[in-house]
């Protein structure tokens, strides 16, 4: 029912809901979305008639608000998009209408790398590296801003996008013609989530399936599960943010939220500031939840004004959420799914690690847990240095990510145990790689009139970049006798770091042992540099005097720490940091390409190149067949991410894509990351299934990207050659994989890769929500062993001929609950993973590219 509101002197138009008052805010903004959109009233009664426990079998089709991306994302979505423009003038069509029906907005955060660091230069020399690197992915940015309506991109060193999201991007209301709604936000990156702590609903989404948001489809959900987090009571002295998500994230990934939205309630919620939700919500990936939402009330008002949005939008933000039911009520709570608790008082200092975000360990844990894992001794002397180091070493201490550099109570902790410890004559260990990359450039200002920049850089914390950095694998290189170390007596050395993600071989590849923790834990252990070592009870250090230094005494109490936050942090550092946002340095603007209907693609670029899956496309879809002679690629085991799948860190000369590229001249320095080179499909067929630590059981004792080729006598080569091989021979492949799959990062390359390799099917225990998609995304089949049912229990060996049959009832209106799988003499059914009708159109069209492609040529 569409009704008025007004606001001050303004009226706007709404579309009234009139939702029972038990149903979750997180689904009241879903009901929104599909009424003002017209939805079939089967949709709305799915949300209307929704309770707490029931089948979930309804879709519902969403249309975002806008669409949000990074650069790694970005630039293969714009690939894509450019692909699609030439597709469509090859077919006849309008290459223009190829253009996003929604604001697109890019953020340029994902590139810069920590190469130069605990320098002055730090910044100015890692930005410039930038630019060598990605002159030509930032050239093809700009021909998209010039060329594509909508289309807006925030240049490199502004910080980190979604930083920048809550910042200054997220309206929580959105106002346009004079119509107000909820700011509905799907982004290309998991955790986009962290919009969840301002009371806006966002997930994250692959960017196959974001490119279809931008050219207007709707996106396709099932009805979810709502689980609620009842918060109460205070966190302890000694706790901070980052171990309450920490102690969500065990608590919430034991529960299982894997699909399910989560959302906080309750008079806790009330004492925590805006920067700590989005800390919280942040990590809802690592939850595994598909959104992890905060409902708006006054704290998010204050900060909506504190952070220099304008007075006007502040107040409509507050009445639309009074009147449409989505303002927090601490003491009427809706109906959920499951009902959790937690009394913020009993956190405790904590990290996760050593492999998963999840695996969280009491502080005074970590060196018994270490210890356990069971290391052969092991010394190593630095030449550089002439000190040992051994087992447990911290060889990268990072203050990075958008989860923890975005919250002041962490950042100024920092900044002061640093300043405390630099009074004592305290150093970070000489072996130990310290960075700080923060997520938003008002954290310098604070940290500037704080007086604490020179301390953090006196301990080594200089300012190396404004991007994700370590978080994402852009830790560079370690420093060169570490590096030596590891590879002679094959040391297990550390990483600490304040991000969100620990998964193996994501933060370094020399790097086994990963650890989440707090930015003053990481300086801690920058000074430590160990994690054989109980924080809580032994000394971190000795002073000038050779008296023992305790993590105790340098620990600074919240007193400390909110007189610097209130006297320091002001609204006009935020005005200020975001009043030239979206203008880019003298470098940028050298950049500039002239917009044009269709891109100039180069045939030599090692950068752009224009993807393959739209080449010699029919108007109409070809019908589905079943999938015979298939042979198993790799066969994994439980939790295997996306990162294992398709890695986004630095590209090792002697990797299938290190040779491809040294092949074509480039030098091995100027290898760059995967993430860097997302933008070449050449580069990231070689680059999938290539994580250094994947351990594929179909080459037992071995890690890395290999697999035996069944055709050539069981040889095992390179997963890409063995792919190739499959491909010359037209043989499909499949994988098949344990639970979990497809688990961290919305990393559209973990689908396209294996695509491009011939991947026809993926048969697992159980999905990971965003990849499973990305997977239909690029036209391969997800299948899911029936429960009590896997490679194991069916005595697969992997080595068999997979057949795959009874597709053709995917061409008719009713999807079969299973389909056959037969793997030589051993026959099973397989739960088809095609959850809507939306994704099995995808799926019979060859992907959502095709999908949404054909559907233009007929309008």
């Amino acid at each position: 029912m569409t009704d008025y509101l007004t606001v001050g002197s303004r009226r706007y138009r709404i579309h009234r809901v009139d939702a029972p008052a038990r149903l979750p805010y997180s689904l009241r903004i879903m009901l929104e979305n599909l009424l003002r959109h017209g939805a079939p009233a089967e949709q709305v009664r799915a949300l209307t008639g929704w309770r707490p426990r029931a089948d979930r079998t309804v879709a519902v089709d969403l249309h975002p608000a806008r669409v949000f991306l990074h650069d790694t994302n970005g630039v293969p979505a714009l690939v894509d998009l450019a692909a699609m423009r030439d597709a469509m003038a090859e077919l006849g069509g309008d290459p223009g209408r190829v253009n996003p029906a929604i604001p697109a907005e890019l953020v340029v955060d994902h590139s810069i790398i920590a190469d130069v660091f605990g320098r002055p230069d730090a910044l100015a020399r890692n930005a410039e590296l930038e630019y060598e690197r990605n002159a030509e992915r930032y050239r093809f940015l700009r021909w998209g801003q010039a060329s594509l309506r909508g289309f807006t991109v925030v240049p490199p060193g502004k910080g980190i996008m979604h930083q920048i999201n809550v910042e200054y991007l997220a309206r929580v209301v959105m106002c346009q013609d004079g119509q107000a709604y909820p700011d509905l936000c799907l982004g290309t990156d998991s955790h986009t989530t962290m919009v969840n702590g301002l009371g806006t609903l966002g997930w994250g989404i692959g960017g196959i399936e974001a490119e279809a948001a931008m050219l207007g489809q709707s996106v396709s959900i099932l009805v979810p599960d709502v689980v609620g987090v009842r918060l109460h009571g205070g966190l302890p002295v000694a706790a901070t943010a980052t171990d309450l998500v920490l102690t969500l994230t065990e608590m919430l990934r034991a529960h299982g939220v894997v699909g399910k939205i989560v959302e906080f309630h309750g008079p806790g919620v009330t004492a925590l500031p805006v920067t700590d939700r989005v800390t919280i919500s942040n990590m809802s990936p690592e939850f595994g939840s598909t959104a992890a939402l905060f409902p708006v009330d006054a704290e998010t008002i204050r900060y909506l004004r504190f952070t220099g949005r304008s007075p006007d939008h502040a107040d409509l933000v507050e009445v639309y959420a009074r009147a449409q039911g989505l303002w927090h009520d601490p003491d009427a709570p809706p109906s959920y799914t499951a009902d959790l608790d937690l009394d913020l008082a009993a956190v405790v200092p904590s990290v996760a690690g050593p492999r998963r975000p999840q695996d969280r360990m009491p502080l005074e844990g970590v060196k018994a847990a270490f210890r356990a894992q069971g290391h052969p001794p092991a010394r190593a002397r630095l030449a550089g240095s002439g000190q040992e180091i051994g087992h447990g070493a911290v060889a990268i201490a990072a203050i990075t990510s958008c989860t923890n550099t975005s919250n002041p109570s962490v950042m100024v902790a920092a900044g002061l145990l640093a300043k405390k410890a630099a009074e004592r004559g305290l150093r970070a260990k000489p072996w130990v790689k310290t960075t700080l990359s923060p997520g938003s450039r008002v954290v310098m200002d604070y940290y500037a009139e704080a007086g604490l920049t020179s301390s953090l850089e006196r301990l080594g914390f200089t300012l190396a970049g404004f991007g994700c950095m370590t978080c994402i694998g852009a830790s560079g290189p370690l420093i060169d006798e570490v590096s030596k170390a590891v590879a002679e007596h094959g040391l297990d050395v550390a990483a600490v770091l304040s991000g969100n993600r620990n998964f193996e071989g994501r933060i370094q590849p020399e790097v086994r042992s990963n650890y989440l923790a707090s930015p003053p834990l990481v300086v801690a252990y920058a000074i430590a540099g160990t994690v054989d070592l109980d924080l809580t009870s032994e000394p971190l250090g000795t002073d000038p005097e050779g008296r023992p230094v305790y993590l105790r005494d340098l620990w600074p109490t919240p007193g400390e720490v909110g007189a610097v936050i209130d006297g320091v942090i002001r609204p006009e550092m935020f005005t200020r940091a975001y009043a030239d946002v979206l203008d880019g340095d003298e470098r940028w603007q050298r950049l500039g390409l002239p917009g044009s209907a269709t891109y100039p693609w180069d045939p030599a670029s090692t950068y752009v190149r224009r993807a393959p899956y739209l080449d010699g496309m029919s108007p109409e879809p070809p019908p589905v067949a079943d999938i015979t002679g298939a042979r198993v690629l790799v066969m994994l085991g439980d939790f295997i991410t996306t990162d294992h799948i398709s890695p986004a860190g630095a590209i090792l000369p002697s990797s299938p894509a290190g040779r491809y590229l040294t092949g074509l001249g480039v030098p091995r320095h100027q290898l760059n990351t995967y993430a860097s080179r997302r933008g070449n499909h050449e580069v990231m067929m070689r680059g999938a299934f290539a994580n250094v630590r994947l351990r594929n059981r179909l080459a037992p004792g071995t890690e890395g990207g290999l697999t035996p080729n069944f055709l050539d006598g069981d040889r095992v080569t390179s997963v890409y050659e063995a792919a190739r091989a499959y491909q010359a021979a037209s043989v499909p492949a499949v994988v098949l994989a344990g639970e979990g799959y497809g688990a961290g990062s919305s990393r559209d390359w973990a689908a396209k890769g294996p695509a491009l390799l011939g991947v026809k099917a993926v048969i697992a225990t159980s999905f990971e929500r965003i990849h499973r998609s990305n997977l239909v995304g690029m036209g391969i089949l997800p299948l899911q062993f029936l429960p009590g049912q896997g490679p194991g229990e069916l005595g697969l060996t992997g080595r068999e001929t997979i057949t795959v049959t009874g597709l053709a009832a995917l061409d008719g209106p009713d999807l079969p609950p299973t389909l056959t799988v037969t793997a030589d003499d051993i026959t099973f059914q397989a739960r088809l993973r095609l959850d809507t009708p939306r994704e099995a159109a995808y799926y019979r069209h060859g992907g959502i590219m095709p999908y949404v492609l054909r559907h233009l040529l007929l309008r």
